[in-house]
């Protein structure tokens, strides 16, 4: 009898849950011109709190949960919607059911510019407590978005001082200057330091402007693709054709986060580091058809006990100070 009931109770629950798999629809739950729509929670919900500014800079990966409760928390625990160029509702819902703390979470899978000039797309972007962009391809975010009214309304979103972040990819396009990957295959450091000027740098700018982050350009799953060499060369090569040695690199690693409050001061979460490359200078050497070279620089760790004052790119509390170059090419560093 004992294992009847134990077996009757495995199938019941067996059946429970297929039961609320069937009752989440597989596919989106509206279409509009050029994307998808998908929705958890109650959208017309009242939102509980108060909305404050906040840059969610997500390294990619599984993503630090206290570093996105804060983030919800600065959305007033109200709406958030994600933005991304591929997938479903998979993001979203971990968002409603694991992070948990909102009152919706709605997702718009955006694949060309048409998309950006619905109203109806627009409204959602409008009423949204929070923005947050998912990993992917960021060439398809910049292909399909910038120039468009959405462009113009996530501007509006960060002006209004409410809380926006991305991950991988979603973070790779919230610098002032972003690697686009228009060529859609992912450079790697020894390529772009062989060939600094080449065609596969592709380095967009004027595409999203967030407080802080006007002269910095981001990099993820940073240390575990190591991409310090390919970070260094997108910052080279800024500073050489924008004549401004104030161009500065932040590289996040995967599965840790940077929070940047409305004072401008980062913290980091999660495992991992944050990578602060900040030459303040030209490089020697970056010729078409030569490799890079580049006099010696630090590169500064941030861990959880260091802050990040993006106004003057102070660090407190580093985790470590490595002192690089590249010579012809080659990416040389000594840790100290």
């Amino acid at each position: 009898m004992v294992r009847l009931a134990s077996a009757m109770a495995t199938v019941a629950l067996l059946m429970g849950v297929t039961a609320a798999r069937a009752a989440t629809p597989a596919g989106p739950d509206a279409v509009g011109p050029g994307y998808e729509y998908y929705m958890i929670g109650d959208v017309n919900a009242p939102t509980p709190g108060k909305t404050g500014p906040l840059l969610g800079l997500f390294g990619g990966g599984d993503w630090p949960i206290e570093a996105f409760r804060t983030f919800v928390k600065q959305s007033g625990g109200g709406h958030i919607v994600v933005l991304r160029a591929r997938g479903g509702r998979e993001l979203q819902d971990e968002i409603y059911n694991d992070v948990g703390g909102v009152a919706s979470v709605e997702t718009l899978v955006i694949h060309d510019e048409d998309a950006g000039e619905d109203p109806k797309l627009l409204a959602i972007i409008a009423r949204a407590d929070g923005i947050f962009f998912g990993g992917g391809d960021q060439s398809n975010y910049v292909r399909a978005w910038k120039g468009t009214a959405l462009n113009k309304a996530l501007d509006a979103h960060i002006k209004a001082g409410k809380p926006i972040g991305g991950t991988s990819a979603g973070l790779a396009v919230l610098g002032g200057y972003v690697y686009g990957c228009l060529d859609s295959i992912s450079l790697t450091s020894p390529d772009a330091l062989k060939n600094p000027t080449g065609p596969s740098v592709t380095l967009v700018r004027d595409f999203l402007h967030l407080p802080y982050l006007s002269k910095v350009i981001t990099d993820t799953h940073f240390d575990k693709r190591d991409r310090q060499g390919r970070l260094v060369t997108f910052v080279g090569r800024l500073i050489q054709e924008e004549n401004d040695t104030a161009i500065t690199g932040l590289g996040v690693d995967e599965a840790g986060a940077m929070l940047v409050d409305g004072q401008g001061i980062g913290r980091y979460y999660g495992p991992g580091h944050a990578w602060l490359v900040r030459p303040l200078k030209k490089p020697a050497t970056i010729i078409a058809g030569q490799p890079l070279t580049y006099t010696s620089f630090p590169i500064i760790g941030l861990g959880p006990d260091s802050t990040l004052d993006f106004k003057t790119f102070a660090v407190t509390k580093p985790d470590f100070t490595i002192t690089a170059r590249v010579d012809k090419g080659a990416f040389v560093r000594s840790d100290r």
